[in-house]
């Protein structure tokens, strides 16, 4: 091959490359901006009935520390996606810690795959029943873990089948668009396409009404949501 010919051909595989629009593969810069806002909480943090029945774990523990419910997740109802857009397997984490579940709300991606450690002194198993997953990771000791795929969208319900009062939700979404509040109840979805959407929340200790809302480009749309009956 002539070196002129080479220069040809290397040309051409570098404008297939590109595509259409000068970026890799072919795709096309999407013009995005953000959502970020607060949950406002206006009904108390009561426990749940399960979080007093009893289990032979229980017996002779030391006292609980008190379980902070408030702790949710803003979502898109739905969301563009091009065709490349996949994510790849994740990973994530959700502790076991002086009896609990840390975090207690874990959001993750389908196809995520989650650790479950012992990072307590006492035995544990890991299972849930809900429909988007279903698994038991039997028994095991401290200093162990126990890890399971996430590949179906929807909330999963995760309990200890030794420490009754442990709870805790992984919410696996089919798009990255959703956030986890912090301690105050903020929260920010970064890199949303502009477009016009409904906003969701998924909280423990209650219901929010949906948000329509616009996203332009290079632009913050902010939200408040509340929970809980009028003050």
């Amino acid at each position: 091959m002539t070196f002129l010919r080479l220069l040809v051909v290397s040309a051409g595989l570098a404008a297939f490359a590109a595509g259409p629009s000068g970026t890799p593969g072919g795709s096309r810069r999407l013009d995005t901006g953000s959502i970020q806002g607060r949950i406002v909480f206006t009904v108390a943090d009561s426990p749940g009935p399960l979080d007093h029945r009893p289990a032979l774990g229980d017996l002779g523990g030391q006292p609980r520390e008190a379980v902070d419910r408030r702790r949710s997740v803003v979502y898109l109802k739905s969301a563009p996606l091009e065709a490349f857009d996949v994510a790849g397997p994740g990973r994530a984490r959700m502790d076991q810690r002086n009896e609990q579940f840390v975090p207690r709300v874990l959001a993750v991606t389908v196809g995520t795959t989650v650790d479950f450690p012992n990072n307590d002194s006492k035995f544990h198993n890991v299972f849930s029943f809900s429909p988007a997953r279903t698994f038991d990771l039997g028994l095991y000791p401290p200093g162990r873990t126990g890890s399971t795929r996430f590949d179906q969208a929807g909330i999963v319900q995760v309990f200890c089948d030794i420490h009754h009062h442990m709870r805790g939700y992984i919410l696996v979404f089919s798009h990255p668009f959703f956030a986890v509040t912090d301690d105050e109840g903020r929260f920010l979805i970064a890199g949303v396409p502009s477009g016009s959407y409904t906003l969701l929340v998924w909280s423990e200790l209650g219901r929010a009404e949906p948000k329509r809302l616009t996203v332009t480009d290079g632009a913050s749309t902010d939200v408040e949501f509340q929970i809980g009956r009028e003050p």
